[in-house]
């Protein structure tokens, strides 16, 4: 596709084009609009607000304010409340703090990975 027809696109499904995507270069523009409509727009295997949630709790782990504002507004617009909103943040939190914690302690991975699947196991039965 030329720039112009993948623009057209992006305007059709989005109602103009955003100014980020008019930075990518011609050689990458297919590919990023294709990908970026597989992901966050079109219908996938993950209902579109738990993906816009864990969206929302990945751009809160990289702390990135871009991508925090635009998953913000897709789970508003697939249903999710600010609660929701609110606890997507605070589960990435928990688990940076967690990860850091994990991590700088050095805590033996292989033994941390073998107790895993008896804690859950015990919550399916609690």
């Amino acid at each position: 596709m030329t720039r112009r027809e993948v623009f057209r696109e992006i305007e059709e499904r989005l109602g103009r084009v955003p100014a980020f995507f008019k930075t990518i270069p011609d050689r990458f523009l297919e590919y990023e609009w294709s990908l970026f409509k597989t992901l966050h727009l079109d219908t996938g295997s993950i209902p579109d607000k738990y993906r816009a949630l864990a969206g929302v709790a990945v751009a809160t782990a990289i702390r990135c304010r871009y991508i925090a504002c635009f998953h913000i507004e897709l789970a508003r617009r697939s249903g999710a409340t600010d609660a929701e909103i609110e606890e997507a943040v605070h589960v990435a939190q928990s688990s940076i703090g967690w990860s850091a914690y994990l991590n700088g302690m050095q805590v033996d991975y292989e033994r941390f990975r073998k107790e895993i699947p008896g804690l859950v196991k015990h919550l399916q039965r609690a």
